[in-house]
């Protein structure tokens, strides 16, 4: 009878937990794996083609159809006068072709009747001159008055569609990226947060550091936003100019999160809420949300930039999706792209026509990420106005598929091969979960890093995203984390450039490397306080115990001037940044400076701490040689294995699944048993390939 007993318990459980896997993200069922989409704007066409193109996106297999984004001003084409009818329809035609629809509320473009009834309700730029109507996020989102109109129209979408069941989800806005407002709105809106935030403007004046150049207040009625275009990069203030980028990122957020809690209190819960991020988005801080349930990005990766190998500039740059869809978990576990662009874009340094099968490599590369939907904008390339030049899904007849329309076709049957073999409950491979990686990130540095660069030489938003780039060299997962996560599930945390710390920060990673974690520091972290002060105890004072060493001074070379490191096993070449580093007793130096008048001072550090160990390298090269041979040395130590891929190739497990994609411009045959099953692609990759298989 217990054995009974037992073996039912077991089944159970064993039901129980497939079930909470197949159901782990509620708005995308696992077997899925990924769900397809397509921007379509019926407000640009003739009626009489909307059922032509709606059929047409249903039997190309694209599964949902994003609507509304910009049509504000076809659903109040006056104030306080609705028109939906014509969406209706266009919502009964993707019910009749069988495809689901992602709604969107159309707060970026405001109809004209407002800026020309309440012209309040538009931004200032840094020279105090109104925005003007005809393009998009100009809004000035802590604008009373904006705000009451985004909410009545917003109220207005969701009392008609929340309930209906062929909508699977909302966007809000649109890339949303915090854009500086010197408009009086904002003004009034910034000394309010100020307020909140310091109470007293003695506190303000003693964190600003007013008693510099006068800059001295007697009340917050005197504060006015930092102006650095009026006041130069150089002379303005540093704190001042921090707490502006934490102001709009807050305003952005909650202005978010308003329009979040107006659709909630009308749609179905089954219907997700969620915004398009821009992958490169220095602004908006999607960590500060609070009502989404996840976070998507828009990827653009072919804008005319020279990238890897002489294809480069066909194949796009590989940090836009390789970034992104690690950030963009930060919000709800897990992400997908909103938008990728399927051909050429009407606003790049130049234009090529990407290499065949590239818009299906950077589908892949969503995918292999662990990507839950990917949309493309848009179905039809218009033939008028701002983006006649942005390419689509159709050519301009409406009815002919781009190259970039294909490559979706393509993808999409594929998918369908692939959710018939995926394994959603596999576990993760022993020797990746060995090489597990978190690399801590915050917008809040890169604010304060690109106001006091210190050398044009610094990479300030690509930085990070190189230890990123390593990481999955060596075929690692590697997670982009908030600095509040649980670091414990990882074997290797890299710390790139955090600058901005307190005491609770340095403990938490004090504590994870005792505990035998592998903490891998890099240059110019712990430079400041949360303030944005240096030390007084010294440079970097906080990290000193930590690291095992002092940093008694830094250095900077001067374009094409390169300095020599040598470690035991050979040289390499640095110039953008250097701290000199004297070890304490019980640390060892990896690296030392081989010329300068220092030479002989460590550049690299490392040192056991309880059960782990901590390594601090002080430099910061072009090549990341150096980067790569410490941390492969910090990783092998570990007892990971590594792999060795050359850069734009990237692996990925997922699903049951090996995924490769290949940004560079040459062929690369991939090593993989004998007994692998190839699902999709060849064992030798060429530019702009995909390969998929199983072990």
């Amino acid at each position: 009878m217990k054995k009974h007993i037992l073996l039912l318990w077991l089944l159970i459980t064993f039901i129980t937990s497939q079930a909470f896997s197949q159901q782990d993200h509620p708005f995308f069922p696992a077997r899925r794996l990924i769900t397809t989409g397509i921007y379509y704007y019926p407000e640009h066409w003739d009626p009489n083609l909307w059922e032509r193109d709606i059929k047409r996106i249903s039997e190309m297999g694209f599964e949902f159809v994003h609507l509304a984004e910009f049509a504000w001003f076809k659903m109040e084409p006056e104030e306080g006068k609705f028109d939906f009818g014509w969406l209706d329809k266009v919502m009964d035609l993707c019910a009749k072709y069988r495809l689901k629809v992602v709604m969107c509320t159309p707060s970026a473009t405001t109809p004209a009747w407002m800026r020309h009834q309440y012209p309040e309700t538009f931004l200032m730029n840094s020279q105090y001159i109104r925005g003007e109507h005809g393009t998009r996020g100009l809004g000035a989102i802590v604008n009373p008055a904006y705000r009451r109109f985004v909410e009545i129209i917003v109220t207005k979408m969701a009392q008609r569609y929340g309930k209906n069941e062929n909508i699977i989800g909302w966007q809000l806005d649109n890339e949303p990226d915090a854009k500086p407002d010197f408009s009086p709105s904002s003004q009034e809106a910034f000394r309010q947060w100020l307020k909140d935030k310091y109470h007293s403007i003695d506190t303000l004046n003693a964190v600003w550091g007013n008693a510099f150049w006068s800059q001295w207040y007697s009340s917050f009625d005197q504060v006015i936003i930092p102006n650095v275009n009026l006041v130069g990069w150089w002379g303005s203030n540093p704190h001042a100019v921090l707490d502006f980028k934490r102001y709009l990122a807050d305003a952005q957020a909650a202005f978010l999160d308003f329009q979040a809690h107006t659709l909630r209190k009308y749609i179905s819960q089954q219907q997700f809420i969620t915004t398009n991020y821009t992958a490169v988005c220095t602004g908006a801080d999607p960590r500060r949300t609070k009502a989404l349930d996840f976070a998507t990005y828009t990827a653009y990766p072919n804008g005319g930039t020279y990238n890897i190998g002489k294809q480069g500039f066909r194949l796009g740059n590989s940090n836009v999706i390789l970034f992104a869809a690690e950030y963009y978990k930060a919000t709800g576990g897990f992400s997908g792209a909103m938008e990728i662009q399927p051909g050429t874009v009407n606003w790049g340094n130049f234009t090529p026509l990407p290499l065949p099968g590239t818009v299906r490599m950077w589908l892949y590369h969503v995918f292999a990420a662990g990507g839950k939907l990917a949309c493309s904008y848009r179905f039809r390339q218009i033939n008028y106005s701002a983006e006649q030049y942005h390419s689509g899904i159709m050519l301009t007849d409406g009815v002919t598929p781009s190259p970039g329309g294909n490559d979706y076709m393509q993808f999409m049957k594929e998918m369908n091969l692939l959710r018939k073999e995926a394994d959603v409950n596999a576990p993760l491979p022993e020797k990746l979960a060995k090489r597990a990686t978190a690399i801590l990130w915050n917008l809040e540095n890169y604010w304060s890093f690109d106001q006091q660069r210190q050398t044009r030489q610094w990479d300030t938003w690509n930085y990070p995203i190189k230890f990123l780039q390593i990481a999955k060299s060596f075929g690692a997962q590697a997670d982009v984390v908030a600095e509040t996560a649980d670091l414990s599930k990882y074997k290797f945390v890299i710390v790139p450039a955090y600058e901005l710390v307190d005491s609770a920060l340095i403990k938490k990673w004090q504590a994870y490397a005792a505990n035998g974690g592998h903490l891998i520091i890099t240059c110019r972290t712990a430079a400041k306080n949360r303030a944005g002060y240096l030390w007084e105890a010294g440079w970097a004072a906080p990290l000193s115990s930590l690291i095992g060493a002092r940093i008694s001074a830094f250095d900077m070379l001067p374009d094409q001037y390169y300095g020599d490191v040598q470690t035991k096993s050979g040289h390499y070449s640095w110039n953008n940044w250097g701290d000199l580093l004297q070890p304490d007793k019980n640390t060892e130096a990896v690296a030392i400076y081989n010329d300068q008048f220092y030479k002989g001072a460590a550049a690299v550090v490392k040192r056991r701490l309880g059960k782990g160990d901590v390594t601090y390298i002080g430099v910061d090269t072009d090549d990341a040689k150096l980067e790569k041979d410490v941390l492969r040395d910090v990783y092998t130590a570990a007892g990971a294995t590594t792999e060795d891929y050359p850069p734009g190739v990237f692996v990925y497990w997922r699903d049951g699944f090996y995924v490769a994609v290949n940004y560079s411009s040459d062929d690369y045959a991939m090593n993989i048993p004998a007994s692998a099953k190839i699902m999709i692609g060849e064992k030798t990759v060429k530019p702009g390939g995909v390969l998929v298989w199983k072990e």
